[in-house]
């Protein structure tokens, strides 16, 4: 597609979209939609059409949403947001609030008026909202009443805040309901940015990522459609905040692709799901490796036989996950790879396509290969970075960064993977986790996997320690289950066990037994904090 006409009177996105000759290729095979696109139009639109006003779309503790009831809730929103507060087409808003109807009504309303949503997750502080508002020169914020008092507290200079979900007559809520029906969308560009999305920080520094009304729909036309495969029938539930966009697709636009409804829990984490899932009949579960294994200790006396499809992604998914929880469930987890830059996944398999401990092969519409540092395809069975290619690509905001992770047309996603005779891809861990020791190049994946089959065993993570000898030494950073003691017995009988389970050189040389390992909002492990001894 020619990337030209634009619908947005506030250019700053296109302004700050990295040099046009720095981003990825596209697949020629990629799906194709009209040059005029509101991603937000189509998707309640087609649904209506297709399922019926009366389909319900979303369910919470206060009552039930139907198709009908959500596109007019969202006319209505997106008239005030452009009448009371003068939003126009471009303008950034930051939407910031636990996972609800009234968040989703508000993302669909920004993106329906021609503006670019902001979504952030909601443990998100004052200091992160400023920097993230400033980075986006965000005008308008949205939020619920219980993030007014940080929103407020970010203080950032002419923004303007308004709040949703509580029984002020004259918040978003109120003013949505008085207000006028029948808000033509806004006709935008297929190329014009829809959302910006931030990285969860794995890294220390969050980066935005920007994308554009047609991505939205090619996550839905590839993963969704070709690997998830969901039905109208379907009721979707999970616990990965909309602010990151494993919870945007799993838990909205999956779902409203195809007609299907979400429940959105009492309350966040696998508690909820355990009270969600016989209560609402749930049977797409979105959630995370640490969930799935939180759920195990609990799914006993749980009745599960609603569940048909189980999505994880966020972190790898080890092979022991996964088979504890099909020995429990006879469910088979579908697990994925995705990136924000790349707004999902693109690596995944299900059904008897699954190879326990892969990650999967790549989705129907995407391309992957691995490769080594000059870019040049590896054997299969060599380790190396992965490169990826389809219909969507990386395109960071302000763009100074976008060298490190597009090259020679190819995204390069920063992980280090194996691909095998038949196509699957075997996560090695981030390549900036590998770890040198006395020349060898050792995985942290591969050790954690190791030490997570030991039975005191509740969670792990590994680092590289830097060493006057060998340069980097294997550390493990260990929470361990209910009934064990931490100590250097059981620190001993973990070396010992990683020693006759793989290479002896691979056994962590130094061990920590710590309560709680640090993670982002979508449960993704920040190795770069225990590497720096926090």
């Amino acid at each position: 597609m020619a990337y030209g006409h634009s619908a947005h009177v506030d250019s700053f996105s296109r302004d700050h979209l990295p040099a046009r000759e720095t981003w990825p290729e596209l697949l020629d095979t990629s799906p194709s939609y009209p040059d005029v696109l509101n991603c937000a139009s189509v998707l309640l639109t087609e649904a209506v059409e297709r399922f019926g006003a009366e389909q319900v779309c979303m369910v919470d503790d206060a009552g039930t949403w139907t198709y009908g009831e959500l596109a007019d809730t969202v006319d209505r929103l997106a008239r005030v947001l452009t009448e009371v507060y003068e939003l126009v087409p471009g303008n950034r808003v930051l939407l910031y609030g636990s996972n609800s109807p009234w968040l989703v009504a508000c993302w669909f309303a920004t993106v329906m008026a021609g503006g670019v949503a902001v979504t952030v997750a909601p443990d998100l502080r004052s200091k992160e909202l400023a920097t993230i508002a400033g980075l986006s020169s965000a005008g308008l914020a949205l939020c619920d009443a219980g993030g007014r008092s940080e929103v407020l507290a970010a203080g950032v200079a002419g923004m303007t805040l308004a709040c949703f979900g509580d029984d002020d007559p004259e918040n978003l809520c109120g003013l949505a309901r008085r207000a006028e029906p029948g808000f033509a969308g806004v006709p935008t560009a297929a190329d014009d940015v829809a959302l910006i999305a931030f990285t969860s920080g794995t890294t220390g520094s969050p980066k935005g990522c920007m994308h554009f009304h047609r991505d939205v729909l090619a996550v839905c036309d590839t993963f969704s459609t070709q690997v998830l495969a969901p039905r109208s029938s379907d009721v979707f539930a999970g616990t990965p905040p909309l602010g990151f966009t494993y919870g945007l697709g799993g838990l909205v636009l999956f779902p409203f692709r195809a007609g299907a409804r979400t429940v959105f829990p009492s309350y966040p984490g696998p508690a909820g799901l355990l009270e969600a899932i016989p209560k609402h009949r749930i049977s797409v579960l979105f959630t995370a490796p640490s969930a799935y294994r939180a759920l195990l200790d609990h799914i006993a006396d749980v009745d599960l036989s609603s569940l048909r499809r189980c999505v994880s992604a966020g972190e790898h998914l080890p092979v022991r996950t996964w088979q504890s929880w099909y020995e429990a469930t006879g469910l088979r987890i579908i697990d994925g790879l995705g990136a924000t830059e790349l707004l999902h996944i693109f690596i995944s398999a299900a059904d008897d396509d699954i190879r326990p401990g892969a990650t999967g092969r790549v989705v129907p519409g995407w391309l992957a290969k691995v490769v080594d540092e000059n870019g040049q395809e590896v054997p299969d069975g060599t380790p190396g970075r992965l490169a990826v290619r389809g219909p969507i690509g990386c395109r960071y905001l302000y763009g100074d960064r976008q060298s490190e992770y597009v090259k020679y047309g190819w995204n390069i996603t920063g992980d280090t993977y194996v691909r095998d005779a038949g196509g699957y891809f075997w996560y090695q861990g981030r390549s900036d986790d590998m770890i040198i020791s006395a020349g060898h190049n050792i995985s942290a994946v591969e050790v954690e996997s190791v030490l997570l089959t030991h039975p005191a065993v509740a969670e792990a993570a590994v680092v590289g320690k830097p060493d006057d000898e060998l340069g980097q030494v294997v550390a493990a950073y260990i929470v361990i289950r209910t009934g064990h003691l931490p100590g250097a017995e059981l620190a001993t009988e973990l070396q010992d066990h990683v020693k006759r389970s793989i290479a002896a050189y691979k056994h962590p040389r130094h061990i920590d037994f710590i309560k709680k390992l640090p993670r982002t909002a979508t449960n993704k492990l920040q190795r770069y904090r225990l590497r720096e001894g926090e």
